[in-house]
């Protein structure tokens, strides 16, 4: 996602230094636990209800990053709040992603997907090729740096890959992988895990077939300062726990998958063998199934 097209209202973003910011508001409890996916679909109608009468279009693949960090005994969040004029989600609390570019596949990286990885990605409808599997992974990270400045890299021996764009051969270091080349790193998917896909409803102005990966706050291996300022796309970046007011600002779908996320964090590790929900509609009504059932 690029820089925003119109002026945020001036208000000023919160700073994020070395450790970024946290939310320590443990107590400050919602009633937004995740109640099922009927509750999802209903809160969904009621705040787009605006959106649902355009003309049908074909959902975008896009690829959305949840960074945690589970350092303490509530595992926190990053999460960044959304500029009030860009078209998609307004002022919402998001977590960083967009859509695939047609170069990710060709970006090198530091290491392969995981097979397993590589297979749940591969799993349900419309089907994926194993390229476009990786260009999502890849997308993820370039998202995540774009819009918060954090990078998930590998350092190098010696000098990096020219990572300036479309071509990837030029003799420009510019482009969303400058910070990469400039670190000397290389993106690095290795440490991603698919936590759930969901395809944006028909009718609405833009729709996209978004896969949500997650990633220990441990793989940042670089940060660029002032990438959130009043007139970016993303004016806000904290860290919250699990449960804290601001995560009831979420879009209900994203919600929805950060409930899916809570409940594999809650079992230990994160493993690449656990379900992988599906959110989709037909018939008027989101349906959830599982990936490859």
């Amino acid at each position: 996602m690029g820089a925003a097209h119109a002026r945020v209202r001036r208000q000023p973003a919160r700073q994020y230094s070395a450790g970024l910011k946290f939310n320590k508001n443990k107590n400050n409890k919602t009633g937004m636990e995740m109640t099922g996916v009927a509750q999802a679909a209903t809160e969904d109608k009621k705040a787009d209800k605006e959106a649902d009468h355009h003309p049908y279009c074909r959902p975008k693949d896009a690829a959305t990053l949840i960074l945690v960090d589970r350092s303490a005994a509530t595992p926190k969040v990053l999460v960044g709040k959304r500029h009030d004029k860009v078209v998609f989600m307004p002022g919402k609390f998001v977590f960083p992603g967009g859509r695939v570019d047609k170069s990710d596949n060709r970006v090198p990286v530091a290491a392969s997907i995981p097979k397993e990885l590589e297979a749940n990605l591969l799993k349900g409808s419309p089907k994926i090729t194993a390229s476009r599997a990786r260009s999502l992974t890849v997308a993820a990270i370039r998202e995540a740096c774009e819009e918060t400045g954090l990078c998930l890299g590998r350092r190098t021996d010696g000098a990096a890959p020219k990572l300036d764009g479309p071509k990837l051969d030029g003799p420009k270091l510019d482009g969303p992988w400058k910070p990469f080349t400039d670190a000397s790193l290389l993106p690095d998917p290795s440490g991603l895990f698919l936590i759930a896909r969901a395809i944006t409803p028909p009718g609405r102005i833009k729709r996209f077939d978004t896969r949500f990966f997650t990633a220990d706050a441990s793989t940042i291996t670089h940060r660029i300062e002032g990438v959130i300022h009043p007139d970016a796309e993303l004016v806000e970046l904290v860290w919250v726990e699990l449960g804290s007011q601001p995560l009831a600002d979420l879009h209900p779908m994203t919600r929805n998958v950060l409930g899916e996320l809570e409940k594999r964090l809650a079992t230990g590790p994160l493993r690449h063998d656990a379900p992988v929900p599906f959110f989709h509609f037909y018939g008027g009504r989101m349906h959830k199934d599982v990936l490859g059932a």
